[in-house]
């Protein structure tokens, strides 16, 4: 495959870069160790076979492919040296970064629903959330993903490029592949910011309309603890969506201002490395029934 591309990563004026490669491949480590326990424990611990933990194993399956898709590569070029790429290469990291991040998006509206019906509605909370109904919800993602991420790459790749190529960033990000074309992308930016609307905006929107009415619920509970157990659960699944969404949104729903490249790369590293690495932490130091799972199979 010949050169087409040239990733100039994340480390262009660091002094201290080995040592921040060393921090974002411990937290690469991290990020899977994490991911991979939860998945373990949601599978052989059955008190945590419910539509919940299913919904969240999907979670970290997605967070763990999601993370992997930047930075291996990252990490072979910095000690590599090489930063080439070929467009195969590039469009193929492309569509599977956003085909996981818009999957991602997806599965976090879904999971609001599901707490929507687990507390607003418990008595048919069992009969809705089927193993039928979860599946289903994740393909539903995994698809919306797919279509978005399909019809964003075939059209970003197939843009001509001018000059030597370099991309500014440390994997093929879509905005820093349209700067480096030689057309004029605005109206395709203004798409941009069309679908980045549909696909982070909305689902933000159903997401906190389900907490709304979930929360005037709670404090409406008669008991004490399962009003705390909602309030954690939730809370919990909101942090999940602040740290994906925030970052999400600053990069690609506001096409009109002026990021610098550094800012840009800052922001991926947040939403696309951090985020994936804390998801399972949020999720299992708030939580006694993964903390209990984790206790027993420590002791087996």
């Amino acid at each position: 495959m010949g050169v087409d591309f040239i990733l100039l990563g994340l480390f262009l004026s660091t002094k201290h870069a080995d040592i921040l490669i060393g921090v974002i491949i411990l937290f690469y480590v991290a990020a899977l160790t994490t991911n991979s326990t939860l998945i373990l424990l949601t599978l052989v611990d059955s008190r945590l076979h419910t539509p919940m933990y299913f919904l969240l194993r999907q979670l970290s399956f997605i967070d763990l492919l999601f993370i992997s898709t930047t930075v291996p590569k990252m990490t072979i070029d910095f000690f590599s040296g090489k930063k080439n790429m070929s467009k195969i290469g590039c469009g193929m990291q492309m569509f599977f970064f956003l085909m996981l991040g818009g999957a991602e998006c997806i599965l976090l509206t879904l999971m609001a629903c599901d707490r929507y019906v687990a507390i607003c509605h418990p008595l048919r909370y069992q009969v809705t959330m089927d193993q039928r109904v979860c599946l289903m919800m994740f393909m539903v993602s995994l698809a919306g993903g797919t279509i978005h991420a399909l019809i964003q790459t075939i059209y970003t790749m197939h843009l001509p490029k001018c000059g030597p190529k370099e991309i500014e960033h440390f994997f093929c990000e879509i905005m820093a592949i349209l700067s480096s074309s030689c057309e004029d992308t605005s109206a395709y930016k203004l798409t941009l910011f069309v679908t980045g609307t549909v696909i982070l905006f909305i689902p933000l929107v159903t997401i906190f309309s389900s907490y709304s009415v979930i929360f005037f619920n709670v404090l409406h509970m008669n008991s004490h603890k399962g009003r705390n157990k909602a309030l954690a659960t939730c809370s919990s699944h909101l942090m999940v969506v602040g740290l994906f969404y925030g970052p999400a949104m600053y990069n690609y729903m506001t096409p009109g201002s002026p990021h610098s490249p550094d800012q840009d790369k800052a922001v991926s590293v947040f939403f696309s490395i951090i985020t994936p690495m804390l998801n399972p932490f949020i999720y299992s130091l708030r939580n006694k029934e993964v903390l209990g799972a984790l206790r027993k199979l420590w002791e087996r």
